[in-house]
């Protein structure tokens, strides 16, 4: 059994040019409780990696799902890495902007490698 979240992961080629309505991106220093009162009507949200190593969006993620109850898209984008998806999928995350050049089949197996976790996530788990 695999405990990891549904993340639908997608090509950086794939999502070129996808700017559907109620989009809001969220710059990685802004503060997602000050959204508190003005998230009906936001299908999705953009959460920004500038690079691999600074995770300020996990905590964003989380954050939006857990205490203010979003239940729309919540996507990682920028700086993207096969590697980071197990935690995006785990803070709240439901889909994620590869790198360019980096294959979503390879994130797919690295997404399934996992079937068990020690600590608490998003779900309880």
């Amino acid at each position: 059994m695999n405990n990891v979240p549904e993340l639908n992961v997608i090509a950086w080629s794939a999502a070129q040019g996808d700017e559907p309505p109620n989009v809001l991106r969220l710059a990685n220093d802004a503060d997602p409780m000050a959204l508190a009162d003005g998230l009906a009507g936001i299908g999705r949200i953009e959460l920004h990696f500038p690079h691999f190593t600074d995770g300020r969006a996990y905590s964003q993620a989380y954050l939006l799902r857990r205490r203010l109850g979003f239940e729309g898209d919540l996507r990682a984008i920028g700086d993207v890495q096969i590697d980071q998806l197990l935690q995006m999928a785990r803070t709240g995350f439901s889909s994620a902007v590869l790198n360019e050049g980096l294959d979503p089949a390879d994130a797919a197996r690295h997404l399934v490698r996992y079937s068990g976790f020690y600590q608490r996530d998003l779900i309880g788990t």
